[in-house]
């Protein structure tokens, strides 16, 4: 099978992830919703790791955080009153860095989440967090149609298996690789982990 040209090759804005040092990093989402229950993850926990090691690489070099946080409301898995919705504690937020919730796959929807960026002067963004095929990639695309540089990084996110429309299954692995590629034809550059992403 071969691959086609990717349309960020097309349009001369190439695979070069972002360094670190020069981005703002957000995390998404990185909530105990997907850790257990009806909503845990394949993979969950070696993200989160993943996520944890992005974030403590982004406080060593300085830069702006943002930890993004979903609210669906009370007695769902995303709530943020609940232990079931608080971030996880291995990618807790430490005090000044700033947790936007919201009620969307992208971050940027009814949030203020672009205009604390641009009040830091950030226009290049790395993400990680869950779930690759909604939260992430929504954030990504909508970043990208902000004008905002996007990287992804895979290891530090993860998703779950889903049903397609002619009721084949499609595993965990599958949906990420399938969502990653996808967000890297166009709106993100993707390095498969921490070790990856320049410095």
């Amino acid at each position: 099978m071969t691959t086609s040209i990717t349309l960020r090759e097309l349009l001369g804005l190439g695979h070069t992830p972002n360094k670190l040092s020069e981005s703002a990093l957000v995390l998404i989402d990185c909530q105990n919703t997907y850790r257990e229950g009806v909503m845990q993850l394949e993979g969950v926990e070696d993200a989160l790791l993943e996520a944890q090691k992005l974030l403590e690489k982004a406080r060593e070099a300085g830069i702006p955080i943002i930890h993004i946080q979903h609210d669906t409301g009370e007695g769902t898995p995303y709530d943020i009153k609940a232990p079931i919705g608080q971030i996880a504690d291995i990618v807790k937020p430490l005090n000044g860095e700033p947790v936007i919730t919201k009620q969307f796959p992208n971050a940027f929807v009814q949030t203020d989440l672009e205009a604390q960026l641009r009040e830091m002067g950030c226009n290049k963004l790395v993400l990680g967090g869950f779930m690759t095929h909604m939260c992430v990639n929504s954030t990504a695309h909508g970043a990208f149609n902000l004008g905002f540089d996007v990287t992804v990084v895979a290891s530090a996110t993860a998703t779950r298996a889903l049903e397609a429309d002619n009721g084949k299954a499609l595993s965990a692995q599958a949906v990420h690789e399938g969502a990653l590629a996808s967000t890297r034809d166009l709106y993100a550059a993707v390095v498969d982990n921490v070790d990856e992403l320049p410095v």
